[in-house]
């Protein structure tokens, strides 16, 4: 993180990895996880890079790796250990089998640390370091999300979530905005502690903060301004048309969901806490993902029970089933969210596009055979033809299955499509309990802010929550518990955001400047041979 001049001597570099600089290592990465749901040290994140900074200083760039690695693997595993939770007692997985899986992810997404490591040492030679750091964090952040269909959880700016002054800028950078900000203040306090203390770092330190401290300090007071601007603006746009909704979280337990003998009984429930709120004149209802646990287009008896209580609430209902595609040679399964409107003259669905891996399909399955899949249904679900908004009445709703609350180009292709509202229909009992479900919700407020669009969330065993289109969680249920939560909800149209419009033109932006940084150190290095990998 430091700057290398002619005239100045650079430290001689160490050829080991000491206790301390491992355990410093560890210490980074447990912070990192301290930062995000259900713990909400928010604030943590802001320094948790911190010790990694100080434990690769002048390191060469193989031994930074070392360490960027266990710094990752300490924060993945400490991150998405419920991963074994869901394999093992949800997915009836042997136990040694769903931990290896969950730690062979967590060293995989540990590479991505790893590799931000690697290139530290070569950026000491710009006077823009921290901005190079920071725009390859978010680099690397991206890659993540997109390759081998992605998996974006927790990505570092989604520890922000309850702070709607910070948040706003989403709706023009994605939540790598905000990851880029935490990565360079990380980098400035870094920067400006090792100068305090450091007398050889000082002239060093001193470049960077000369250079560099009042552009990341102008993006910080950019970036709150936006977000007071952005907030006063909300609150004063209270006009507009508005729709009463009610969301109904089951609270149905896992082992029992797909019982056929508890059917019956899922239905009479639902039912049940669906006239709890016919007060409310209600005219979107929301039920979770296969809150329907069968196959609702047989129009069996159920089927009738489920839209009898569309028509008697007089609301549309949404709500999740599975569902089949029958061709000449084969059956292809769905996971499928139905709209029925009150008079059951309507009845609308939306094919859940992005699956998740060995949930509800098995990736290279054949040489994978050996894994069950974690839904108990008749065949390995196969993935929507394409992203369907469902219109009703003054209605334009973006369906978010599950898993595809976490990626913004599905919410993004809502908007695109017109619509004035998201709804995420979930089944969060696979994740037990464990951190899993906070951070899930955490995710979910960026598709609002993103899209300037009001956010429904209906989860079998919770969290379900209304989240406005400042990313304020309006109302949420608690966890495994039977809830009815009501609210009117402004739908008024709103010019589609810069995000909508563009989407992650930002952070592709820092991966292409990234790439091209690191060819060029590598190619220098290897062309002077100045440093030793």
């Amino acid at each position: 993180m430091s700057l290398s001049k002619k005239n100045l001597k650079t430290p001689q570099k160490e050829t080991t990895l000491s206790l301390p600089k491992l355990l410093l290592a560890i210490v980074s990465g447990l912070m990192l996880t301290l930062s995000f749901p259900p713990f909400d040290l928010s604030f943590m994140a802001w320094f948790a890079l911190m010790p990694l900074f100080m434990c690769i200083e002048n390191l060469a760039p193989r031994l930074a790796f070392r360490l960027g690695f266990i710094a990752g693997a300490a924060h993945y595993l400490s991150l998405v250990y419920w991963i074994v939770v869901v394999l093992g007692r949800y997915g009836n997985m042997n136990i040694v089998l769903s931990t290896i899986l969950c730690v062979l992810l967590c060293l995989y997404m540990a590479l991505y640390v790893a590799v931000f490591s690697f290139f530290i040492p070569f950026s000491r030679e710009s006077r823009l370091s921290l901005l190079l750091t920071g725009s390859l964090w978010v680099g690397l952040e991206y890659i993540r999300a997109m390759f081998l269909t992605g998996f974006p959880w927790c990505l570092l700016g989604y520890t922000q979530y309850r702070y709607l002054g910070v948040i706003q800028i989403a709706d023009i950078f994605g939540v790598y905005g905000l990851s880029l900000l935490i990565v360079l203040a990380n980098g400035l306090i870094y920067c400006v502690i090792s100068r305090l203390f450091n007398k050889a770092a000082r002239p060093v330190k001193g470049n960077i903060l000369k250079y560099e401290a009042p552009i990341i300090v102008l993006m910080a007071i950019a970036s709150l301004t936006y977000g007071h601007y952005r907030l006063s603006g909300q609150k004063q746009d209270t006009a507009g048309q508005s729709v009463r909704t009610v969301v109904i979280q089951g609270n149905i337990d896992q082992s029992l969901k797909w019982d056929p003998a508890f059917q019956a009984e899922t239905i009479a429930l639902y039912q049940k806490l669906t006239r709890s709120a016919n007060d409310f004149r209600p005219e979107l209802i929301v039920w979770p993902e296969t809150s329907v646990p069968f196959f609702f287009q047989d129009e069996d008896t159920l089927s009738v029970k489920v839209a009898s209580t569309a028509k008697e609430s007089g609301a549309a209902l949404i709500f999740g089933s599975p569902a089949y595609r029958q061709t000449e040679n084969t059956i292809n399964y769905y996971n499928r969210a139905y709209l029925i409107s009150p008079d059951n003259n309507t009845l609308k669905y939306y094919d859940k596009v992005h699956l998740v891996p060995f949930g509800e399909y098995v990736p290279l399955k054949r040489l994978l055979s050996f894994i069950n899949r974690l839904v108990p249904a008749a065949g390995d679900f196969a993935q929507g033809d394409e992203i369907v908004t469902i219109r009703h009445d003054r209605m334009a709703i973006g369906v978010l299955i599950c898993f595809e609350a976490i990626f913004p180009e599905i919410a993004r292709a809502h908007a695109k499509n017109g619509a004035n509202i998201l709804v995420n229909i979930t089944n969060d009992a696979w994740f037990g309990k464990t951190s899993a479900p906070y951070q899930h919700l955490a995710m979910s407020v960026f598709r609002a802010v993103e899209n300037r669009m009001p956010v429904i969330r209906s989860a079998n065993t919770g969290f379900s929550a209304y989240i406005g289109p400042d990313g304020s969680i309006i109302s949420r249920g608690n966890l495994f518990t039977e809830e009815v939560l009501k609210a009117s909800l402004d739908i008024s149209v709103q010019p589609l955001s810069f995000y909508a419009r563009f989407g992650d033109i930002f952070a592709q932006s820092l991966l292409a400047i990234s790439l091209a940084t690191c060819l060029l150190c590598l190619r220098k290095k290897q062309r002077t041979g100045k440093h030793s990998l």
